[in-house]
């Protein structure tokens, strides 16, 4: 058990890892899925871990000067990862998000002190649905601030931190907590660090564990599929139809792809099944595993991240409300 704490940044990592035993056994498949359970972080997800880095370093480093405000393009997890620790360090924060996005990520943010931008989607998007070109136009918006503001820009879609982050943290985590009983690892792309982070991880520790990309089936860029539908898909946080900087292709095993509906059943099994209560791209990274189990992985052990809570989906149609 760790000491009493002096900031709520050292809370961030060494989350615990689950052996999801009651759905492997639920859709017959043979082999093991361990989960890496990031939602108990203390934003509700992964993107706690790059914030942390991102800042750290930039602090280090002489970029981020004392009491200068940070700014970042989010889908809401890296956006809540960046209040937490701004509120911590003493940086003022502004989160840039497009209003295709789930509105509690916003009302989190807001609670943590953070400035939330919000910006419109293109015409012809959908609402939770966000695309490539809605996240171009939060990038616009993020450099506008930027400049005005005088602000570090705590970029997750491309400062090698996040990388880092993940390698140094969530890969030697996995292993040391599967025991090194690790064959292959999964990920949806969201900003790419955590692919590329992990896979990093893994490979060191053993050149054979094999690492795939799940990405939906509208928007398979990275497994030159046709984008489909103008790559619209309901799978927050990730899938952009967009070259991610973050991602070295080099460590790509495999290509996997994700129906929307697949995601949310899988998502709401986590929470019936195992009693994780989880987002629309944990369900995707399960089925993404459940796939590889039935196919090139049968009888093998597959790591995936669980990478957000499922309170930041109540607005949506993921879970049930209420008649």
């Amino acid at each position: 058990m760790k000491k009493l704490l002096g900031s709520i940044t050292e809370v961030i990592g060494e989350t615990p890892m689950l052996n999801l035993s009651r759905i492997t056994k639920y859709y017959g498949v043979e082999g093991r899925i361990y989960a890496k359970l990031e939602y108990l972080s203390p934003g509700y997800s992964k993107k706690d871990r790059i914030a942390l880095q991102m800042i750290l370093d930039a602090e280090a480093s002489g970029e981020l000067k004392p009491g200068q405000p940070v700014v970042e393009l989010t889908s809401g997890n890296a956006g809540m990862g960046l209040a937490i620790v701004c509120a911590a360090t003493g940086h003022p924060f502004i989160a840039c998000m497009s209003k295709g996005n789930s509105l509690e990520r916003a009302r989190m943010m807001r609670a943590l002190g953070a400035d939330v931008v919000l910006v419109d989607q293109m015409p012809t998007s959908v609402y939770g649905q966000v695309s490539g070109d809605d996240l171009a136009l939060v990038e616009q918006e993020a450099q506008r601030i930027c400049a005005a503001r005088g602000a570090f820009r705590a970029d997750q879609f491309r400062l090698e931190s996040c990388n880092r982050a993940h390698e140094n943290g969530t890969a030697k985590e996995m292993i040391e907590q599967a025991y090194g009983d690790i064959d292959a690892f999964v990920d949806f792309a969201g900003s790419g660090s955590t692919f590329s982070g992990v896979s990093r991880g893994l490979k060191k520790y053993n050149p054979a564990i094999r690492c795939y990309i799940a990405e939906p089936e509208t928007a398979a860029v990275y497994a030159g599929k046709e984008i489909k539908n103008l790559g619209a898909h309901k799978i927050q946080g990730g899938g952009y139809s967009m070259d991610l900087p973050l991602i070295d292709k080099n460590l790509i095993d495999g290509f996997i792809q994700i129906i929307d509906d697949d995601a949310a059943e899988k998502a709401r099994n986590l929470a019936r099944l195992e009693g994780v209560f989880a987002g629309y791209s944990s369900g995707a990274n399960l089925d993404a595993a459940i796939q590889l189990l039935n196919g090139p992985e049968k009888g093998k052990t597959v790591v995936i991240t669980i990478n957000d809570s499922g309170l930041k989906y109540l607005s949506t149609d993921l879970y049930p409300q209420f008649e």
